[in-house]
């Protein structure tokens, strides 16, 4: 990767940073990829606490319970994305993620409702994320017994 190719990657994410992202299309072309993005302007859905280089460190902005959900939801998007042969960013958001962990929607719906969450992204993801949420509910401080049962719908 060039210095020309670091500085526009830092710019596109400064850019998915600072709006709320309403849909996102992705095309590879030969050898690159283009970008259609539709967004809102100047929205942050989560909390933010930058370090040097303009990473948030989610470990120190979400509580331990949410970071964890947060962590396997990431390590989900990055097998989906190298599946999908999409840079990570495609498929969520570092910040869609944190808000998907804070919030731990229950149905399609809710899942659509995380800023920058489109239909496109509930009709190819909301399984996967909602079976990720419900099987991180059924374990550790699970006050029921047994594990967790059945997934919204």
């Amino acid at each position: 990767m060039g210095d020309g190719d670091a500085e526009a990657l830092a710019e596109l994410n400064r850019f998915l940073r600072t709006n709320r992202v309403l849909t996102l299309q992705q095309h590879r072309g030969e050898g690159s990829w283009s970008f259609c993005i539709t967004y809102q302007q100047g929205t942050e859905p989560v909390a933010r606490k930058e370090h040097e280089g303009g990473k948030i460190d989610y470990k120190e902005v979400l509580d331990a319970p949410t970071f964890a959900l947060f962590s396997k939801l990431r390590d989900w998007r990055r097998q989906s994305a190298e599946a999908e042969k999409l840079p990570a960013y495609a498929v969520f958001t570092n910040e869609q993620l944190a808000q998907i962990a804070k919030e731990r929607p229950k149905s399609n719906a809710a899942l659509g409702n995380i800023p920058g969450v489109g239909e496109s992204k509930v009709a190819h993801y909301a399984s996967a994320v909602l079976k990720i949420i419900s099987e991180n509910e059924s374990k550790p401080g699970d006050t029921g017994a047994g594990g967790g049962t059945g997934q919204p719908a």
